[in-house]
């Protein structure tokens, strides 16, 4: 899939390991953004995000002056029944031209290829990703109805709002969970 922002073909494809060049700079706006937004963000390692593009579990866009134009993972909890799809960050020089939409795309297809019949879910404060989240068929929830994986969850003992996680006991914060259940999986099925 090719996007044309500020004049420059983006090609998103699956990450692969040349690709982990990109990593700090992908860190570095990750933060920025969370901090400029005032919300809270799951700290994420380098190697983290290099083990992701090791084993085909992200997607990036790079533009053709090299740049890095955004970037996506997924993660598979509860022995496959869920995946989530995370990290989904423009790089601010190509964004509003459909690059996040693109990526969000094929990291969404990646996830039905290698979990068919996993849940997809993603917790965001985020409304652009709320409502491309919905674009492809997820629906709120609750958090009782996403990963119980505490794997999962201690991700978020980085972020700025980790204590509000904890007081409720990780059933309710200020990010909004989405669900994508698959037609026959457990969850409501999503209706073509």
């Amino acid at each position: 899939m090719e996007e044309e922002p500020e004049g420059h073909p983006i090609h998103i494809r699956i990450a692969e390991p040349a690709d982990v060049k990109y990593v700090y700079p992908i860190l570095k706006e990750m933060e920025a953004s969370a901090k400029a937004r005032g919300t809270g963000i799951a700290r994420r390692t380098p190697q983290s995000l290099c083990q992701k593009i090791y084993e085909g579990k992200a997607v990036i866009a790079l533009a053709d002056n090299g740049d890095w134009a955004g970037f996506s993972y997924i993660e598979s909890w509860g022995n496959g029944e869920f995946v989530s799809n995370s990290g989904l960050i423009v790089n601010p020089a190509y964004r509003h031209g459909g690059v996040a939409r693109a990526i969000k795309e094929k990291i969404f297809d990646l996830s039905r290829q290698k979990y068919p019949r996993a849940q997809i879910f993603s917790i965001t404060t985020g409304a652009a990703v709320m409502k491309l989240n919905n674009e492809f068929g997820f629906r709120p929830v609750t958090y009782a109805e996403i990963t119980q994986d505490a794997t999962f969850w201690d991700q978020c003992k980085h972020c700025v709002n980790h204590a509000v996680l904890e007081s409720q006991g990780r059933q309710r914060c200020l990010c909004t969970a989405m669900l994508f259940s698959p037609e026959g999986v457990v969850g409501q099925p999503v209706m073509a």
